[in-house]
């Protein structure tokens, strides 16, 4: 019922910046949080950020002043802006929202991954 599309990833320089967005689409009655998270190869997904519906952030320490998540609620969309990018920020990231559908109600859905890679 739910689709998340990412877009923004790339490949970049050690303390360069990207942008991720993710817009939701579908027969959403609303949208609560929705975060950012990542998985590196032979790692465990990690919670990047989080931005409650009322705008209240959450931060991985990794990151903790150099990304920053914010969302526009009418768009249905979430971006991540990443700077000072470091190699260990090479991963996939992934979009994740708690969505309340029209009919089937609340479920957590994610986004198909973007490749964020940081390389000299």
């Amino acid at each position: 019922q739910v689709q998340l599309v990412e877009s923004g990833g790339g490949l970049v320089q050690p303390g360069g910046s990207l942008r991720l967005s993710c817009a939701a689409s579908g027969s959403i009655f609303s949208i609560n949080a929705m975060g950012w998270y990542r998985q590196a190869p032979g790692k465990q997904r990690e919670l990047v950020a989080i931005i409650t519906s009322g705008g209240s952030t959450n931060y991985a320490d990794s990151v903790k002043g150099r990304f920053t998540i914010s969302r526009d609620n009418a768009k249905n969309t979430v971006s991540l802006q990443m700077n000072s990018l470091k190699p260990e920020d090479t991963a996939v990231y992934y979009c994740n929202a708690n969505i309340r559908m029209v009919v089937s109600g609340l479920h957590d859905y994610w986004g198909q991954g973007t490749q964020v890679t940081v390389s000299s």
